[in-house]
This record gives C-alpha cells, sequence and structure tokens, in this order.
C-alpha cells in the first residue's frame, strides 16, 4: 500500500512540475505585457522600468522561473495585476463557489446518469434505451454555453422561475447575514439556521447545476449503458438469473459491481473535466467561482492570476485521480498483490 501511494504521489509532482513550467512558459511568450495594465496609459520610462524589476521582467525566463517557483514555495503566488489582491486569497475566496457548483453536479450525474445507463442496459433495443442515447448523444453534441443560454431563456425569461445569475439575492445577503464556515453557500446558511437565504442560494444554483450535470451526464450514462451491457452477458449474470434471484440483486448487487472500477474512473474524469468546463457556465451565469476570474486575467494578461488558477485546478485534478487510484486498490484485491 505505500508503495503504490507512493508511486502516485510521485507521478503527480511531476505532472504538476510539468503543467508548472508549461504554463510559466506560455504565460511569459504570449503577446501583451502586464506592465501596461499595472502602470495604465503613457508611464514614463522610470516607471516601465520599475514595474519590471518588481516582476522580474528585466530578466531571463530561467531566471524568472527560479523567483516563481522560489515564491510559490513560501506560499506567495504574487499579487493580481487586475485586482491588486494576492493570488492566492482570490483563488481561496472563489474556489468554494466554483466546488459547490461542480460537486452538486457530480452528486446529480452519480444519483440518476447511473441508474438510467443500467436501466438503458437491462432494457436494450427498448423505446427507453433508444431514449437514453439519443439524450446522451445531443448531450455530447451542444455546446455547454448554449444550453446554459436556452435555460436562461426558459426558466428565467419566460417561466421566471429562477434567477438570471450570481450567486445569491444583493438584498437578501445584505438582510441575512451568515458567517461563511465552509465556504459552500447552502450548507453555511444552513447552520446559520437563515431560510431565507438558504432559499435563495438553492434558486441560484439551480440553473449552473443543470448546466453543467446535462453536459456531463451524457457521457456517464452512455459508458454506464455499455460496460453493463457487457456485464450482463457474463457468465455469473446468468447464473443468478438461473438460481432465480431479484432482478433489482443482479443488476444493481452484482452487474453494477463487476463495472465498478471504469465507473469510478469516468466519475473521477468527470469531475476533474466539470472542474475545467465550469469556467464557461460560471462565465454565463455570472457566477463569482474561478470561471469569471480566470477569463478576466486572461484577456487582461494578468499572468499571475492565471498561473494561480491553472495550478489550482491541475491540482484538484491530481488529487481526484489520486483519490480514485486509491479506491482502485480498496475495490480490487489484485492490486494489493502488486
Amino acid at each position: 500500500m505505500v508503495k503504490y501511494v507512493a508511486q502516485r504521489l510521485l507521478m503527480m509532482i511531476v505532472i504538476l512540475c510539468g503543467v508548472l513550467v508549461i504554463t510559466f512558459a506560455l504565460s511569459r511568450i504570449l503577446p501583451g505585457s502586464p506592465v501596461e495594465m499595472m502602470l495604465g496609459h503613457r508611464p514614463t520610462q522610470e516607471q516601465i522600468d520599475l514595474a519590471k524589476a518588481e516582476l522580474h521582467l528585466d530578466k531571463s525566463i530561467p531566471i524568472q522561473f527560479a523567483y516563481y517557483v522560489g515564491d510559490m514555495v513560501q506560499g506567495d503566488f504574487g499579487k493580481s495585476l487586475r485586482t491588486g489582491q494576492p493570488v492566492l486569497d482570490d483563488v481561496v475566496e472563489r474556489m468554494t463557489a466554483t466546488l459547490e457548483l461542480t460537486t452538486i453536479a457530480v452528486i446529480l450525474i452519480i444519483l440518476i446518469g447511473i441508474p438510467i445507463g443500467v436501466i438503458s442496459a437491462v432494457k436494450q433495443n427498448s423505446i427507453s434505451d433508444h431514449g437514453a442515447r439519443s439524450f446522451s448523444i445531443a448531450g455530447m453534441a451542444l455546446p455547454v454555453f448554449l444550453v446554459g443560454m436556452m435555460l436562461q431563456m426558459l426558466f428565467y425569461g419566460k417561466l421566471a422561475w429562477f434567477p438570471l445569475q450570481g450567486r445569491m439575492n444583493s438584498e437578501v445577503l445584505l438582510d441575512y447575514e451568515f458567517a461563511r464556515v465552509t465556504g459552500f453557500y447552502l450548507i453555511d446558511t444552513l447552520l446559520a439556521g437563515e431560510w431565507v437565504a438558504f432559499k435563495s442560494a438553492a434558486a441560484h444554483l439551480v440553473l449552473p447545476v443543470l448546466t453543467l450535470t446535462l453536459a456531463a451526464m451524457a457521457v456517464v450514462t452512455r459508458i454506464t449503458r455499455n460496460t453493463m451491457v457487457e456485464a450482463l452477458g457474463e457468465d455469473f449474470v446468468r447464473t443468478a438469473k438461473a438460481y432465480g434471484l431479484p432482478k433489482n440483486k443482479i443488476y444493481f448487487g452484482y452487474a453494477l459491481r463487476a463495472t465498478l472500477i471504469p465507473m469510478m474512473t469516468v466519475v473521477g474524469l468527470t469531475y476533474g473535466f466539470m472542474l475545467g468546463n465550469s469556467v464557461i457556465v460560471e462565465y454565463v451565469f455570472d457566477w463569482p467561482g474561478l470561471g469569471g476570474y480566470v477569463v478576466g486575467a486572461i484577456v487582461k494578461n494578468d499572468f499571475p492570476a492565471v498561473m494561480g488558477v491553472t495550478l489550482f485546478l491541475s491540482t484538484a485534478y491530481l488529487l481526484i485521480n489520486f483519490i480514485i487510484d486509491l479506491l482502485y486498490y480498496v475495490a480490487d484485491p489484485r492490486l494489493r498483490a502488486v
């Protein structure tokens, strides 16, 4: 077990180093100067020289990289050129909003997408099977931003059921204050007993969560169906049917359990995919997470902020896959012999 964990951790470190090098190099060779953003229009040459010295832009790229790594090891990811705040503070402030959005979407995908895939596999070539496959194709084909805008037009513009954008009504946020314990508004409002704030937070979550869920559920449903079709053709399933075991126990207790390894892979990759894909959803719904922050940083050439968000998303993605690797070890006894 120790060797298994050590191998995965070493692989994570190597990948993160690669991401760090590539992102840093791209942020330095792309056109545009962050000095202009810091100083505004018509700066003097003296101001330009001082700004370059502060950002170490007057040195070669390898030396700039050495300075950045040295500061990063000490917990200093630089200061955002756009907000004027430390990048680490900006990322921590916004990451809980992104995690709340993606985590709820993943839970819905597991609770809804996997059962739909199982039912589709059990009832092959039926109307429900064709409907599930059509849904999968549509979900993978439609762009995420288009799905989000269509939901906005329907549920806000026509039906007026849910808010258009934001994380909570500003009036509610001012009148019903609550402590930010976890950063997850649904949990924090419940802990504070502020039901009005809880309802507002839940209402604002519906459309962005639905957009993320529809986009990712199609993949999970399709792969669940395909793996279940293979499992249902195995000898142990036919034997269980011959013994007259209940169908639900056969399908969900034996066949679905046999697909556990690939399904964990799909769910883990989906979660990591949504962390990056939420950038588009957050921008469409003006969600105060990392999405709008990194888009603004890219547009304004705020490379400290771009580096910080990239490293956070990369680390989160690798941690998710690391947890999945550990679950492999628990679920598959054959790995314990390696």
